[in-house]
């Protein structure tokens, strides 16, 4: 039995939540998503609530429904104050720098490196920090880790692409050979 599928999801006051066949679909603000249901999960919109059940009892049923009050948690939080990733880029020569809808960086390789914002995402950089915001949180975090994988933080200097706040755990280089 899931504990998180159980809890009923509060619909704020400017979104509107509606169930199609299979689909659910989440209005707000900042705009729309949807998801494909589960065939194994009702989802049923009552008294400014969203509340899910299982048709089936199952082990796969029971992960599902909590998977998917999830899903709809983050789809009403992402349409009213949308979901942000913070990247910080440390190391000499390395830089970002924001082109229109692109981002160009410099990340110590013969040419510079360059990410295109897919529909829905936007990228704002200061100084060494990219961040990228957006409406469906899986996105932003698909597309915040595509940039990292980009350059990934290495552990003897701590150079390259590391999420805002993560911490890398460093290793003592070569030692100097004592005679």
């Amino acid at each position: 039995m899931s504990r998180v599928g159980k809890q009923p999801i509060k619909i704020q006051d400017k979104v509107e939540v509606s169930v199609k066949d299979d689909v659910v679909l989440v209005r707000g603000p900042k705009g729309e998503l949807s998801l494909k249901k589960f065939p194994s999960i009702d989802v049923e919109v009552k008294d400014g609530e969203v509340l899910l059940s299982v048709k089936e009892d199952s082990k796969d049923a029971s992960a599902f429904w909590g998977l998917t009050r999830s899903l709809i948690d983050n789809m009403v939080e992402g349409v009213v104050n949308g979901h942000t990733k913070k990247l910080e880029i440390e190391g000499v020569g390395f830089k970002v720098e924001l082109k229109g809808n692109k981002l160009v960086m410099a990340l110590g390789f013969s040419h510079p490196v360059e990410v295109e914002a897919p529909e829905g995402i936007k990228f704002e950089v200061e100084k060494n920090v990219i961040t990228i915001s957006g409406i469906d949180k899986a996105l932003v975090g698909q597309v915040a880790a595509n940039i990292r994988k980009l350059k990934k933080p290495e552990p003897y200097k701590g150079k390259g692409i590391r999420y805002q706040g993560e911490v890398i755990r460093r290793k003592a280089g070569k030692k100097a050979a004592s005679a």
